[in-house]
């Protein structure tokens, strides 16, 4: 093979990569548009959930958390209570680093006029579950710039990922066609983001040994120390609460106690009742160890009412 002849494979070679390529990023380009039109149109479903409350909220009240916050804070026993709007921001299984960005979103368009945080045990735990839940966060990262610190924790690399169309909704497909469908209002109903559950609790009572060493996650800790500033930096009324458990507790939960420090320092009210026997002491009001029934739903969200009255009149 002659000079040129060898030239002219290799500037061959290069052109079919470079079209190669060139078709890589066209595929990715419209898969991603198309990918995010249908994760936006949808209405219902989780997904549409944290949509609404990053991006479509106004209520007077927002509630923050995790499914302990979905399934206890009745949105509209508060609304009728206080005379306020109120949307339930709850999403299941979600950690700390959610709910700020959440938030983050909220504080960015309007200053609700109170915002309840609820709080579990173990909220500062050290997993990677926590890390990898950020992936719920990807489709949003594209327009909303504060909260991509947040969503930049879940890898080293998430920046570079995130040059891709497709990549922040991947494995969303199946719930983006459910959510745009009526199947999704139909299996997971909610007041307002509130979500209840019809059962009684059964079985027997959980030990949970609180006293064994625990090792905290630094970011966690740095993330709610962030959500109370910022709900400071806004003047917004902020009340932590941590619900009831149905478990026979041995010691006491270090995440806990360090939410109560930080919170005192920051002279945000933190209301307990994860040891209240009131409630450990009637399972007629749990629908499992975690999570109270409607029945009991009823009875906490007033007494949560009550007590914040005592230290902000609504």
């Amino acid at each position: 093979m002659t000079q040129s002849k060898k030239g002219s494979a290799v500037i061959s070679f290069f052109l079919k990569l470079a079209a190669f390529f060139a078709l890589i990023i066209f595929i990715d380009f419209l898969g991603g548009s198309l990918l995010r039109k249908l994760y936006f149109r949808q209405t219902s479903g989780y997904d549409y959930l944290t949509t609404y409350a990053i991006e479509q909220t106004n209520e007077k009240v927002l509630v923050f958390g995790s499914s302990r916050a979905a399934n206890i804070f009745n949105t509209s026993i508060i609304e009728k209570e206080t005379g306020l709007t109120c949307f339930n921001a709850g999403r299941y299984g979600e950690p700390i680093f959610y709910h700020l960005a959440m938030l983050k979103g909220v504080l960015k368009r309007y200053r609700p006029q109170m915002i309840i945080l609820s709080f579990d045990a173990g909220n500062f735990n050290k997993n990677a579950e926590a890390y990898d839940r950020l992936s719920v966060l990807l489709p949003y990262y594209k327009e909303h710039l504060e909260i991509r610190p947040i969503v930049d924790l879940k890898g080293p690399y998430e920046k570079l990922k995130l040059l891709s169309g497709i990549y922040p909704f991947n494995s969303l497909l199946l719930p983006m066609l459910t959510g745009n469908t009526e199947y999704s209002k139909k299996k997971y109903p909610n007041i307002n983001g509130f979500i209840p559950i019809e059962k009684t609790f059964e079985g027997a009572l959980k030990t949970f040994d609180y006293s064994k060493d625990t090792v905290l996650d630094e970011l966690k800790i740095d993330a709610y120390q962030s959500f109370i500033t910022d709900c400071k930096n806004a003047h917004v009324p902020l009340f932590i609460i941590c619900p009831p458990y149905m478990i026979h507790a041995i010691g006491i939960d270090s995440s806990i106690t360090v939410g109560k420090i930080i919170s005192a320092q920051h002279n945000i009210p933190f209301i307990d009742y994860s040891r209240d026997t009131f409630y450990t002491n009637k399972p007629q009001l749990f629908a499992d160890y975690r999570h109270l029934n409607t029945d009991g739903v009823g009875y906490f969200t007033k007494t949560v009412l009550d007590t914040i009255a005592t230290y902000h009149p609504y």
